[in-house]
């Protein structure tokens, strides 16, 4: 018996993104055509600005694609209960999940949605750009970063990701923690992870506070995941770089190393610190 191809469902959490939530959607809406249906969700939470009506603007482009737009609007719940909210009533199916500063190339979509096309639990995820930051610190930080072996060699997900559904059933509602996309990329292993070669823009957090703010936030929602889910098949592997590699790395590019180890060494210090709540450092 044929299965049957699964839909695509991409999930947009937003919150106060009006200045980045239309560039998201546009680049969505001229995606390559993934052969399949779409469907798109703007989980808008607790937003002081425009970000809704924004989204609500591109109801048309997407209607012209056959493709679904459903805005909600909702209060304050935080990034999992937006995503949670988004889900509700979904039926299964092929899920990607798009952060709203992030701008997709034409074939990602398409790639994520050929490379899910298994019976077997998957998650997938393209290749990041880093447009060049204002900052020069970030564009340091951002250029040592991004030659990283989990960035360069893995499947990092951040920015965007995706599911097929056998594996968006490896666990229920989201739970409420720090790092989403670290959650779902822990829960599959290695090899069950597939890297596509299309691309997406993913912005770089600007300034060192800021930098220092969000990498602070990564190595917490790292503790918090380990901790509560010790058992997730991803945890087994290790993230940090070789030390032979690492100072490689460090020789060929000795200002972004510099960048890079003074954000992770501020992390440690009483300053910087974020308020509570879902932001970005920008």
């Amino acid at each position: 018996m044929e299965r049957a191809v699964e839909a695509v469902t991409v999930i947009v959490p937003a919150h106060d993104e009006e200045g980045f939530i239309g560039p998201c959607l546009d680049a969505l809406a001229a995606s390559d055509d993934p052969g399949r249906a779409v469907g798109v969700v703007v989980a808008a939470n607790g937003c002081r600005d425009g970000t809704a009506a924004e989204a609500r603007a591109r109801a048309a482009a997407f209607a012209a694609r056959g493709w679904g737009l459903t805005v909600l609007d909702l209060p304050a719940v935080g990034k999992t209960g937006a995503l949670n909210a988004a889900e509700a009533g979904l039926e299964p199916g092929i899920r990607v999940y798009l952060d709203a500063d992030v701008r997709v190339s034409p074939p990602l979509l398409a790639a994520l949605a050929a490379a899910l096309d298994r019976p077997e639990a998957a998650y997938a995820g393209g290749r990041p750009r880093i447009p060049r930051a204002r900052s020069a610190v970030s564009r340091a930080y951002a250029r040592f970063w991004a030659r990283l072996p989990f960035v360069a060699d893995g499947v990092p997900g951040f920015g965007v990701f995706a599911v097929n559904a056998a594996g968006r059933a490896r666990w229920g509602a989201f739970p409420a923690i720090i790092g989403d996309d670290i959650f779902v990329r822990q829960n599959f292993a290695a090899a069950e992870r597939h890297g596509v070669a299309a691309a997406y823009d993913w912005p770089v957090t600007e300034g060192f506070g800021p930098l220092v703010r969000v990498r602070r936030r990564q190595d917490a929602g790292n503790r918090q995941i380990a901790a509560l889910f010790p058992a997730l098949p991803g945890l087994a592997e290790p993230t940090a770089p070789a030390p032979g590699r690492l100072m490689r790395l460090a020789l060929a590019d000795p200002a972004g190393f510099a960048a890079y180890a003074a954000v992770a060494a501020a992390t440690r210090l009483p300053v910087w610190r974020a308020p509570d709540g879902w932001g970005r450092g920008r």
